[in-house]
């Protein structure tokens, strides 16, 4: 597979600092290096390619909105530039990423406690430890409040039961951040517990038959009676308000990371287009693939002005949750329309893993989903800006 070129039709460049540039040009030349001679076997064996983890650590990828730990915090936009970089290689990558630093990692960081803090987090900012995040159930995806798993306290520890279901590096992770009500009929209860691997009761398996992000492990937890000592609850959580702190996080990675897949198949059409022949002129001489390839580039175009403005926003401390959902549904969006247009400019060479766009299509499909639907980050932008809720 060719390098991926930097798409900047408004000279963004322009607006990164030069740490932010060095960053992005980091972690992409690792992509390009490390990541992209192994994606495609990885995708058909639908394998997750470990290998690549140690790099990732040395790199900082890992906690990189973290200050100490083992962590070096950079700005929000070198860590959107990181995510960005990833995705243009896989969501898989990406979402690796993601749920290792802003949920993982992010609930430990936030909720936990110094001497969990001191454990975990430099043993995951390495790489050298896999964190998972389990709060989406079987029957709760939306609706987490709605969570029927359970840690009720007996003496001085609790007994854990209940699944989790769609959880990114679940069957790898080392530690899982599990989300359960310690009073089942009450949602604010909620708190956050850190259940090791191997621990009596938990186990965890793959989810298999996957259409997308096959380059990923998802997978299905169980717990079964299992006895979580106190120092393993997250002694800062109380309430659904402290796993949506974590996804805010989660989704702004993901804005960012929805613009590489992006780049990767407009850039992947629009060197296709100039070299493909057909009725005697390359079709990226036809007015309908112009009309498509320029769609394409204002769009990202746009999306990444949106993400530049996000990462300051960040940075200064005005980021609200209803600014990272406007960035996660427009820029997921226009990602996932970009590489069902480019697939179709391949013609039938767009549904061969010779080429990226129809892997990042069905990745896309999942990205839309997960993290909040398209259709709750609408009803939470309607909310904010009506100030009606529209959903329980």
């Amino acid at each position: 597979m060719k390098q991926v070129k930097g798409t900047d039709f408004y000279l963004l460049d322009d607006l990164l600092s030069e740490e932010e540039r060095f960053t992005r040009h980091s972690v992409r030349e690792f992509v390009d290096r490390e990541f992209m001679p192994k994606v495609r076997q990885s995708f058909r064996d639908a394998r997750f390619p470990m290998e690549v983890i140690p790099g990732l650590g040395k790199l900082g990828v890992f906690g990189a909105s973290i200050e100490g730990y083992g962590c070096n915090k950079v700005s929000g936009i070198s860590y959107g530039l990181m995510m960005q970089e990833l995705e243009r290689g896989d969501s898989g990558l990406r979402s690796f990423a993601s749920v290792q630093s802003s949920l993982a990692m992010t609930a430990i960081h936030e909720f936990g406690s110094e001497e969990q803090k001191n454990l975990w987090l430099p043993l995951l900012a390495g790489g050298q430890k896999i964190g998972c995040f389990g709060l989406t159930e079987p029957d709760f995806g939306s609706n987490p409040s709605g969570m029927r798993t359970t840690a009720l306290k007996e003496g001085g520890h609790y007994i854990l039961n209940g699944s989790k279901m769609w959880i990114t590096n679940g069957s790898i992770a080392d530690i899982a951040v599990v989300w359960a009500k310690t009073n089942k009929d009450d949602p604010k209860s909620i708190k956050g517990f850190l259940v090791e691997k191997g621990t009596p009761g938990f186990t965890a398996k793959d989810i298999h038959g996957k259409l997308s992000m096959r380059a990923s492990v998802t997978s299905e937890l169980n717990f079964d009676e299992c006895k979580i000592d106190g120092d393993h609850v997250l002694p800062k959580t109380g309430g659904l308000k402290s796993p949506l702190t974590c996804l805010m996080h989660a989704r702004y990675s993901i804005a960012w990371g929805a613009l590489g897949a992006a780049m990767a198949c407009y850039e992947e059409a629009l060197g296709y287009a100039r070299e493909r022949i057909q009725f005697s002129k390359p079709i990226a001489g036809y007015q309908l693939v112009q009309e498509r390839l320029v769609w394409m580039l204002s769009e990202i175009t746009k999306a990444q002005l949106l993400a530049w403005r996000m990462g300051k926003m960040q940075d200064n401390g005005s980021l609200k949750h209803y600014h990272v959902s406007l960035a996660k549904l427009n820029n997921v969006k226009i990602a996932l329309e970009i590489a069902r247009s480019c697939r179709d400019i391949l013609g039938a060479n767009g549904i061969t893993d010779d080429y990226q766009c129809m892997r990042h299509m069905n990745n896309l499909e999942s990205v839309y989903t997960y993290e909040g639907t398209n259709n709750i980050h609408t009803l939470i932008l309607g909310e904010h800006i009506t100030g009606i809720k529209a959903f329980e």
